[in-house]
């Protein structure tokens, strides 16, 4: 099996089209397609099941899977222990999500871009149980998560930061003003959300079910943190998001925070499937983002 042919068939598995991994080869699809046709005659066997527009690997591609990635790793380490290398270089498929990567990642990935050009990033927005999920089957490298807890079964986590919640509203909301503000008293307000999988969402709509009393407790979900953030300002409800995202509204005071503390604790976490060896380009992310987050989120 040639190693080319491996790249790619790892490549095509884990982005699940033809048309992606070319493009983040640099390759024609053409090119993708007749690789992925060569190393199946190599084996004597389909590696994935083409599904109209869809495809998926089979059986035999799933075995394959984590072999490929194997020797794609070896090959690297040996190269460069060979040719004696000190620049990293190699591909990291990260996953993450819309608050880290906009308000706790630049940093790092500005640091990535001029230090260690040769380091490819490849980031992929995904939360919780996906993200945990693609770690685990070998799709991502690494992945950050902000959760409540700090251990997860098939996975090693280094935990980067706290991070503070902070429930919002508009200047003008009944419950803004600082007076003391109880958990009960958020069921009768108007509540904005992200989309149901990000560990705050979910702790906050469990805590507010607990003292729901069998009422059903409803959010109005905008989808993205900038747009709950703008229909919390507009003054359409409260929304309880990390201060880190919301730090320069509440500077501004197109938002205030209301006087109710949540009583759990999130942390950002870097993830990586346990077991697996670290490339020496995915230890140095590791190490990086250890320091870098670790530093701005102590100042933030």
């Amino acid at each position: 099996m040639e190693h080319r042919l491996l790249v790619t068939f790892e490549k095509v598995a884990t982005v699940l089209s033809f048309t992606r991994a070319a493009a983040e080869l640099s390759y024609a699809q053409s090119s993708v397609t007749g690789q992925i046709r060569a190393l199946e005659s190599a084996l004597g066997t389909e590696l994935f099941d083409r599904l109209g527009g869809r495809i998926r690997l089979t059986e035999a591609g799933e075995r394959l899977l984590p072999y490929a990635r194997r020797i794609i790793e070896l090959t690297e380490e040996a190269r460069a222990a060979v040719t004696g290398t000190q620049e990293p270089a190699g591909t990291l498929t990260i996953g993450t999500m819309e608050s880290l990567t906009s308000y706790r990642l630049p940093p790092l990935l500005e640091y990535f871009h001029h230090r260690h050009p040769k380091v490819r990033l490849a980031l992929r927005t995904t939360i919780g149980d996906e993200t945990r999920q693609s770690l685990r089957q070998g799709s991502y490298d690494l992945g950050f998560l902000m959760e409540a807890e700090t251990e997860h079964p098939g996975l090693e986590c280094a935990v980067l930061a706290t991070e503070p919640l902070a429930l919002v509203a508009a200047p003008g909301h009944p419950l803004a003003g600082g007076r003391e503000t109880g958990t009960a008293d958020l069921l009768r307000q108007s509540l904005l959300a992200t989309e149901p999988g990000c560990a705050y969402r979910d702790l906050f709509e469990r805590e507010l079910t607990a003292v729901a009393a069998g009422e059903p407790v409803v959010f109005t979900e905008f989808g993205t943190i900038e747009a709950t953030k703008r229909a919390a300002a507009a003054g359409l409800g409260i929304s309880l998001l990390p201060e880190v995202t919301v730090a320069a509204e509440l500077a501004e005071g197109s938002l205030v925070r209301l006087c109710w503390e949540p009583p759990f604790t999130l942390r950002t976490l870097l993830a990586w499937r346990a077991g697996k060896r670290l490339a020496a380009h995915a230890q140095l992310f590791v190490e990086q983002a250890l320091r870098l987050v670790s530093e701005q989120a102590g100042h933030g």
